[in-house]
């Protein structure tokens, strides 16, 4: 028996419903899956800008006037499992003047028989004061290949901007603390004769 005109309409609008449906349920999840792609590295730039979580800032010049607090800045240096290097800071601790420029130095060891490429991960505590730690220069700022037994005395050029001295949050801080952790890295740079450091080339910091 055949439907009805009545019917069959009614189906149809039924069918359009659900196709319409399926499309917004199917945007819904790709808009999903994309802004979950996109948080990471939306993430990175929103610390990167806000000193968010300890992430320090990056700066091309010292202020142009040191300020009137003197904050203790102690270094703190770790290596992630499954890398043979030892990595430790040439002192534990400075005092440090707001706006003033130090530099210190960090002596990593590759105790390895063959090059390993590492990267340093970095963030300071307490969280709030990663806003006002600018680094010039830093060996953080790209991947680090060390040879087979190679030492190196790895530089990091930073101050603590005056600006801090404003917030009412950091009032109450006399002590800040910079940790780096090496990892070996995922997809190292292939060494090749000019760049293996045993042949007596040398290796930018």
């Amino acid at each position: 028996m055949n439907a009805s005109p009545a019917t069959e309409q009614e189906a149809r609008k039924s069918r359009r419903r659900m196709t319409v449906s399926a499309v917004l349920i199917s945007g819904a999840i790709f808009s999903m899956l994309g802004l979950s792609f996109a948080a990471v590295p939306l993430y990175r730039m929103f610390c990167s800008a806000t000193g968010y979580g300890g992430t320090t800032q990056v700066a091309k010049i010292a202020p142009a006037t040191e300020g009137q607090r003197d904050i203790i800045v102690r270094f703190n240096a770790n290596v992630a499992k499954g890398l043979p290097w030892s990595f430790e800071p040439e002192t534990p601790q400075i005092r440090l003047r707001t706006g003033k420029v130090a530099t210190v130095f960090y002596k990593v060891t590759n105790h390895a028989d063959r090059p390993i490429a590492a990267q340093a991960l970095y963030n300071v505590t307490p969280e709030n004061s990663g806003g006002y730690f600018d680094k010039i220069s830093c060996f953080c700022f790209t991947e680090q290949t060390l040879g087979p037994h190679e030492s190196a005395d790895m530089p990091v050029v930073f101050f603590l901007d005056p600006a801090l001295e404003q917030d009412e949050s950091m009032k109450n801080v006399d002590q800040i603390t910079l940790s780096y952790t090496f990892f070996i890295s995922k997809n190292p740079a292939p060494v090749t004769a000019s760049s293996d450091h045993s042949e007596g080339s040398d290796k930018p910091l």
